[in-house]
């Protein structure tokens, strides 16, 4: 059964059948930690929801869905919004529920300050690997929707080769039978970051968990100051990201990968573009995407971009 109604396609991408049914957790998952840029701690909570229903955050009552269609822009991360509510730093998350076949999931966040109508999903050790190993640990189980039915997974594939750009920082997509990601940074005036490209040769699950997930967000020590009397990173450490300076190098390897800066930039864009799942299907297109020097901002406008008829 597929809801054809909830997937209008565009010129630049065609919603059609993943060959998949979707899929939820087969039990809760409850995990309390303390966010990358509020320093506040939250209790997270994911529970099993029906086909059709999606990826969506409960908090202080009010439901937001994890669409493109509820991100704002912030800095250093993705922020989901709705009626006055916020929830920041959502990318590791959705990157692993997207990526390990999450599709329909309640998040439900907890926040200690009861005042506050914002919340942030913790950031654990920089990485994705605490979720990953949390949905591994209960399993995945058929969806069924509310009476009893499975539901086809749909995946939104592109048509035609497509891109964003801002000044030399870009992301364009080719039109791809599988999912692939190309990612290249380039930070020169760090030489021990450098140019960096990581490609993945596929985006299944076991790939991404052993490949990308373990990556850990990173910062150039020079920049942390600055950002701290911004308002951010209050809860950043050496234990949830990998700091680099430009005349000493790392300041708290060992790294786990010798990229793993860009491999983190692979994680960001898989949980950004999975903004674009509606009803329990794919967010992340089928299709070759290649992107450089990117961010979440950028991330959002071409998902912006995909939806738009021309």
């Amino acid at each position: 059964m597929t809801l054809f109604g909830a997937f209008k396609s565009t010129a630049l991408i065609s919603w059609k059948s993943s060959g998949k049914l979707q899929q939820t957790i087969a039990k809760c998952i409850e995990r309390t930690g303390k966010g990358l840029h509020s320093g506040k701690a939250a209790t997270v909570r994911i529970s099993p929801e029906f086909a059709g229903e999606g990826r969506y955050f409960s908090f202080r009552s009010e439901l937001i869905p994890a669409s493109i269609d509820f991100s704002v822009e912030s800095p250093l991360c993705t922020t989901l919004s709705k009626e006055g509510h916020s929830i920041r730093t959502v990318e590791h998350l959705l990157s692993s529920l997207e990526a390990t076949g999450v599709d329909n999931c309640r998040i439900e966040i907890c926040s200690f300050d009861s005042d506050d109508l914002s919340a942030e999903v913790p950031i654990f050790d920089g990485s994705a690997r605490e979720w990953v190993e949390a949905i591994e640990q209960v399993g995945l189980q058929v969806a069924r929707d509310r009476v009893g039915n499975c539901r086809e997974k749909m995946a939104p594939f592109l048509n035609e080769p497509v891109y964003v750009q801002k000044n030399e920082s870009f992301v364009a997509a080719f039109p791809s039978p599988e999912v692939h990601i190309s990612y290249g940074i380039n930070f020169h005036q760090v030489p021990a970051i450098g140019c960096q490209w990581f490609f993945s040769a596929s985006m299944v699950n076991s790939f991404y968990a052993k490949q990308i997930a373990p990556s850990r967000t990173f910062c150039i020590y020079a920049e942390v100051e600055q950002m701290r009397n911004a308002g951010l990173i209050k809860g950043g450490s050496v234990e949830n990201a990998i700091i680099c300076s430009t005349s000493r190098g790392w300041l708290n390897p060992p790294l786990r990968f010798q990229d793993e800066p860009c491999r983190h930039k692979v994680l960001d864009l898989i949980g950004d573009l999975s903004l674009l799942a509606r009803c329990g299907s794919q967010g992340l297109p089928v299709a070759h995407i290649v992107a450089y020097k990117g961010g979440h901002a950028l991330h959002s406008d071409f998902a912006h971009r995909l939806l738009r008829i021309s």
